[in-house]
C-alpha cells in the first residue's frame, strides 16, 4: 500500500470513529427521552383506577378490612358499599395471583406515554447499532476488541433481545424502565471510564473464532441480565405478596409500582425460562473458548482467571437450575442463587477485566 492510500486510509477509519463516537452520544440522548417516557408512563399509572383500588385495600390491615368500600350498589333505595376482592393467594402454600396491568396501571394517558416510550427505545437501539457498525468499520474487525466496544455491543444485544420479546408478543413492557436505566448506565460508563482509541487486534485475537465465541458470549450475557431484572422483581413481589397475605401494610409507594407488574409467579417463571433457554449456549461459549485457547496458545484450559470465572459462572448457573428441578428450592432460594450466578457474570467481565492480569488482558480496559 503506497504512503498515499495508507494515509488516505487512516483518515477514514480516524472519520467513522468519530462518527461512532457521535452516534453513540446520540443514542444515549435517544435513551435518555425514552427513559422520562417511561417515567411518565409510571407516574400516570400510580393515579389510575387500580393504583387507587390498590391504594384502599392496603390502607387498613387484614383485621380493620370491612371498612370503606370503594364500589356503590343500588339496592332499591339502599347504597351498599362494596369492596372489590384482590385475590393473593388461591390457597395455603399456593399461588393464584392474576398479572397487574403493566406500568400504565390502566390509564390511557399513561400507555400512551409507553408506546412512545417503545418507539423512542427502538429509535435509539437503531441509532446504537448504527454506532457499533461503525465502529466496526473504522477498525475493520468485529467491535469486540476491548471493553468499550463490548460494553457499547453488550447494551445494543440487551436491548434487542427485549424488544424482540416484545415482538413475540411477550408481556415485558414493564422491564422497559429498568433495561433503559441500566443501558444509559452502561454508556455512560464506556464513553467516559473504559473509551479506547480504535487500535488493532492482538495476534492472539486474529481468529474466526472471534466471532463466535465472543458473539456468544455477550448475547447471553444480554440474556442473563434480562433474566436477573425478572428475578430482582420477583424478589420484591414475592415479599409484597406475602405481606398482604399475613396482614401487612405495604407502604404506598410500593403498592403503586409493585400492584402493576406481573405477578411473582409469572416473574419467576420468566426469570427460569431465559436463564434456562441461554444457558446451553453459555455452555457452547466455554466451549468455543477452550477451542479458540488450543488454537492460540496450544493449550485448551489454563486456569486464566478469566477462565476461571467463566466456569465458575456455569457452576453457578447449573446450580440454579438443579435448584428450580428440586421442590424444596424453588421460589426464593433459587432466585438467590441466580442472582449469585449473575454477580459471576458480573465480576467475571468488569472485576477481572479490570482488576485481575492473565491471558485474556489485551488492551487494557
Amino acid at each position: 500500500m503506497t504512503s498515499a492510500a495508507a494515509t488516505t486510509l487512516a483518515a477514514t477509519n480516524e472519520h467513522l470513529a468519530s462518527m461512532s463516537n457521535t452516534l453513540i452520544y446520540s443514542s444515549m440522548a435517544v435513551y435518555t427521552l425514552a427513559f422520562f417516557a417511561y417515567i411518565f408512563e409510571w407516574l400516570l399509572g400510580s393515579r389510575s383506577r387500580v393504583a387507587r383500588t390498590a391504594n384502599a385495600l392496603t390502607s387498613e390491615t387484614a383485621a380493620k378490612r370491612t371498612g370503606p368500600a370503594v364500589t356503590v350498589k343500588k339496592a332499591g333505595g339502599t347504597a351498599v358499599l362494596e369492596r372489590p376482592k384482590v385475590v393473593v393467594r388461591a390457597a395455603a402454600g399456593s399461588r393464584d395471583v392474576p398479572d397487574g396491568p403493566g406500568a400504565h396501571g390502566g390509564d390511557e394517558q399513561g400507555d400512551l406515554y409507553g408506546r412512545i416510550a417503545i418507539s423512542l427505545t427502538v429509535l435509539a437501539f437503531l441509532v446504537e447499532l448504527a454506532g457499533v457498525v461503525t465502529r466496526a468499520a473504522s477498525v475493520q474487525r468485529a467491535p469486540w476488541g476491548n471493553m468499550y466496544e463490548f460494553n457499547i455491543t453488550f447494551s445494543t444485544v440487551a436491548v434487542a433481545v427485549y424488544l424482540t420479546l416484545l415482538a413475540l408478543k411477550k408481556n415485558v413492557r414493564w422491564l422497559g424502565l429498568f433495561l433503559i436505566t441500566t443501558v444509559l448506565l452502561d454508556l455512560g460508563l464506556a464513553v467516559t471510564v473504559l473509551y479506547t482509541a480504535s487500535e488493532p487486534l492482538v495476534p492472539a485475537l486474529h481468529s474466526y473464532w472471534l466471532y463466535i465465541h465472543v458473539s456468544t458470549a455477550i448475547f447471553c450475557g444480554a440474556v442473563f441480565y434480562v433474566g436477573a431484572v425478572a428475578t430482582i422483581l420477583y424478589l420484591f413481589k414475592d415479599a409484597y405478596e406475602n405481606k398482604l397475605e399475613n396482614g401487612g401494610k405495604p407502604g404506598s409507594f410500593a403498592t403503586s409500582v409493585l400492584e402493576r407488574l406481573p405477578a411473582s409467579a409469572s416473574l419467576d417463571k420468566f426469570a427460569y425460562r431465559v436463564n434456562a433457554a441461554v444457558f446451553p449456549l453459555w455452555t457452547f461459549t466455554i466451549i468455543a473458548g477452550a477451542i479458540w485457547a488450543g488454537s492460540a496458545w496450544g493449550r485448551y484450559w489454563n486456569w486464566d482467571p478469566k477462565e476461571t470465572w467463566s466456569f465458575i459462572t456455569w457452576v453457578a448457573y447449573a446450580c440454579y437450575l438443579h435448584a428450580r428441578a428440586t421442590a424444596g428450592w424453588k421460589g426464593r432460594k433459587a432466585a438467590y442463587l441466580a442472582m449469585i450466578a449473575f454477580g459471576c457474570w458480573l465480576f467475571n467481565y468488569y472485576g477481572v477485566n479490570i482488576f485481575v492480569t492473565g491471558k485474556h488482558s489485551y488492551a487494557g480496559v
